[in-house]
C-alpha cells in the first residue's frame, strides 16, 4: 500500500508544472485526463452535504468515491426497483410490502483494503435519518422506520407505509461510509478532520489530493470489484469563468467541461473544434413563469389579476413557447407539459404543450371584462390597467432574453409587462416573501416525481405563489404510492396542473458537454453527470 501512495505521490508532482503552466494538451496520456467545471468540490462526504455544502460539485465528486447500493439506471425510473442496477448489493428481495432485503457483494472493499459490511450501511443510515446531523435527508428518509444488519453482508430496510418509491429511498439518497474509520463520530454532525481532506470511498476513483482554488487529483481504485476504471488519473479542474473554461477546451488543457453556457452560439463555437465533439444530455433544469395567486402586498387578499384561472390561462395562450425556446435555446430545450425536466422520466406519453392562439386569449380576458377603454393598447378593468411584473435575476442572461420576448408577445393581446431584473439575494428574497407578481422561476429536480409536492401541493415548502389545489394534493399522495400504474397517476397529476394554469411552463433544457475526440465510450447520467466515468477510455 505503501509503495502504491508513493507512486502516485511521483505521478502527482510531476504533473503539476504542466497543470500551471499551460502544458497540460503535451503531458497528458491515455491514462490521464482533465475536466473542468465551474466550481471545486469541498466537501464530498455523504451525511455532511447540507445546507451550504449542498452544491452539486460535491455530489458529484462523491459519486467517484462512494458506491450505493443499487444506481438509478438509464430508464431514469424511480417507481419500483426494475430501474436499478445492483452496486454495493448483489441482489435484493422483498418479504413483504414493508420490507426490503440487500444481499451486499462480498467483493466490495473500501481503499484501504477493508470489505464493507453491513455495519456500514447501517452506521450511515443511522447518521443520514438524524435530524441533528442530516436534516435534509432525514426528511427524504422519513418513512424508513428501521435500517438493520444480519450478519455481514444482509441488510434490511424496514417503512412505515406501502408506497411506490421504497426502493429509490433506501437507495439513491445514502452512500455508505467506512464505519470502521468514523465509529467514534458516530453521532457527530462533523466527520474527523483527516477524512474530510482525505476521504476514504469505495467507489471506482480514489482521493489523491485537492488544491484548493485549482484541482482535485483523483487515482484509479486498482482493487474496484466491479472492474479497474480504463482511465487512471483525473483532474477537476475548477474554473468560475465561462470563457475560460471554453478556452481551456479550445487549447487542448481540458478533456471535457460542464455544461456549455449560454448564449447557443457557445455550443457551436466549441462544436467547429476539430478536437472537440458535444455530447447533449437530458437535464434537470426547467424554467416557469410563476403567478402569485395573493396579494404580493397584502397576504390575505388574493391577487387582484392572477387569481382569476381565465387571466392565467389567457396568458399562456398569448405566448409562442416553441418559437421562444428555438430562437434562444437553438433546439437544446423543449417546452414541457407541466412542471417536468427532461430528467423526470413521468414526461413520457404527456401530450405537446398548448401552442400559441391569441384569438382564444382575447376571447378569455374580454369575457372577464378586460378591454382598452381609453385606446392606450392595454386591456383595463374598472380603471385598473391589465398591468404586471415580471421578475427574474440578473444573472441569468436565458431568463433575460425569454423575458423580453414574453413582453412583447403579450403586449400584442394588450397586457403590459413591466421587467424587473434584480440582483439574485433581492430577487430571492422577494420570491421567498411573495413579493412579485409573476417570477420567472427556474428549478434543478431531483430524479424523483415526489419532489413535485414541493412546489405544487397546498403545504409544499418552495410553494412561494400559494397555488392549492386539494385535488391535485390528492392525486400526488396516490401517484407516491401507486406501484402498477404510476405513471398513469402521474400523468393525471400534470393534467391537472395543466389546467389550473399555476404557472406556464416555458422551457426543459438540455446540457450540452464537450469533449475531446481522443475520449472514447462516453456516456453521461443525466442524474450525476461525471458517474459514468468509470467506463471511459481515451487513446
Amino acid at each position: 500500500m505503501a509503495s502504491a501512495t508513493l507512486r502516485l505521490a511521483v505521478c502527482a508532482s510531476l504533473f503539476v508544472p504542466a497543470l500551471s503552466a499551460g502544458g497540460l494538451a503535451q503531458s497528458r496520456d491515455a491514462k490521464t485526463i482533465v475536466i473542468v467545471t465551474p466550481q471545486q468540490a469541498t466537501v464530498p462526504i455523504p451525511t455532511m452535504m447540507e445546507g451550504p455544502q449542498s452544491a452539486t460539485t460535491n455530489q458529484e465528486m462523491a459519486d467517484q468515491l462512494f458506491l450505493r447500493l443499487a444506481e438509478l439506471g438509464p430508464s431514469l425510473v424511480t417507481s419500483g426497483d426494475k430501474g436499478f442496477v445492483p452496486r454495493l448489493a448483489r441482489s435484493w428481495s422483498r418479504p413483504d410490502s414493508l420490507t426490503l432485503i440487500f444481499e451486499l457483494d462480498p467483493r466490495a472493499k473500501w481503499h484501504d483494503g477493508v470489505p464493507v459490511t453491513a455495519a456500514d450501511v447501517v452506521f450511515t443510515f443511522e447518521r443520514a435519518r438524524n435530524p441533528q446531523i442530516a436534516p435534509k435527508l432525514a426528511g427524504l428518509l422519513r418513512h424508513l422506520t428501521s435500517v438493520t444488519a444480519d450478519g455481514d453482508h444482509r441488510v434490511t430496510v424496514r417503512f412505515d407505509r406501502a408506497y411506490a418509491e421504497q426502493f429509490y429511498d433506501a437507495t439513491f439518497h445514502v452512500q455508505p461510509l467506512p464505519s470502521h474509520l468514523l465509529a467514534a463520530a458516530a453521532s457527530q454532525p462533523e466527520l474527523p478532520h483527516e477524512f474530510v481532506a482525505n476521504p476514504v470511498g469505495n467507489g471506482p476513483y480514489r482521493w489523491v489530493r485537492s488544491v484548493p482554488g485549482q484541482f482535485i487529483e483523483l487515482a484509479a481504485n486498482p482493487d474496484f470489484f466491479l472492474g479497474r476504471p480504463a482511465i487512471e488519473h483525473v483532474f477537476f479542474r475548477a474554473a468560475s469563468d465561462p470563457e475560460a473554461r471554453m478556452n481551456l477546451m479550445l487549447t487542448g488543457e481540458a478533456d471535457a467541461m460542464d455544461n456549455v453556457p449560454a448564449p447557443p452560439s457557445n455550443i457551436q463555437r466549441l462544436a467547429a473544434a476539430p478536437d472537440l465533439r458535444t455530447v447533449p444530455v437530458p437535464s434537470p433544469v426547467m424554467g416557469y413563469l410563476l403567478f402569485n395567486q395573493r396579494d404580493r402586498t397584502d397576504h390575505t387578499k388574493s391577487h387582484p389579476i392572477l387569481s382569476d384561472p381565465a387571466v392565467r390561462r389567457a396568458i399562456a395562450l398569448a405566448l409562442d413557447r416553441q418559437t421562444m425556446v428555438r430562437a434562444t435555446f437553438a433546439g437544446y430545450a423543449d417546452v414541457p407539459y407541466g412542471p417536468v425536466s427532461q430528467l423526470l422520466w413521468i414526461r413520457k406519453g404527456s401530450p405537446h404543450a398548448a401552442g400559441r392562439d391569441t384569438v382564444a386569449a382575447r376571447r378569455l380576458l374580454t369575457a372577464q371584462g378586460w378591454v382598452d377603454h381609453d385606446g392606450d393598447g392595454v386591456l383595463d378593468r374598472n380603471g385598473q390597467p391589465l398591468a404586471l411584473t415580471l421578475s427574474y435575476p440578473v444573472t441569468s442572461e436565458v431568463r433575460k432574453q425569454l423575458s423580453l420576448l414574453v413582453q412583447e408577445q403579450l403586449r400584442q393581446v394588450g397586457i403590459r409587462i413591466d421587467i424587473a431584473r434584480l440582483d439574485g439575494p433581492v430577487w430571492n428574497e422577494r420570491r421567498t416573501h411573495g413579493d412579485f407578481d409573476i417570477d420567472f422561476s427556474s428549478v434543478v429536480q431531483d430524479p424523483s416525481p415526489s419532489g413535485l409536492t414541493q412546489a405544487w401541493s397546498c403545504t409544499g415548502g418552495t410553494n412561494v405563489a400559494k397555488y392549492c389545489n386539494p385535488k391535485v394534493d390528492s392525486l400526488i399522495d396516490g401517484a407516491i404510492a401507486a406501484y402498477s400504474d404510476a405513471g398513469k397517476r402521474w400523468q393525471a397529476v400534470l393534467r391537472q396542473i395543466e389546467a389550473d394554469q399555476p404557472a406556464v411552463f416555458i422551457y426543459a433544457s438540455t446540457y450540452v458537454f464537450p469533449v475531446n475526440r481522443r475520449l472514447n465510450r462516453v456516456s453521461f447520467h443525466p442524474a450525476s453527470i461525471w458517474l459514468l466515468l468509470r467506463e471511459w477510455s481515451a487513446k
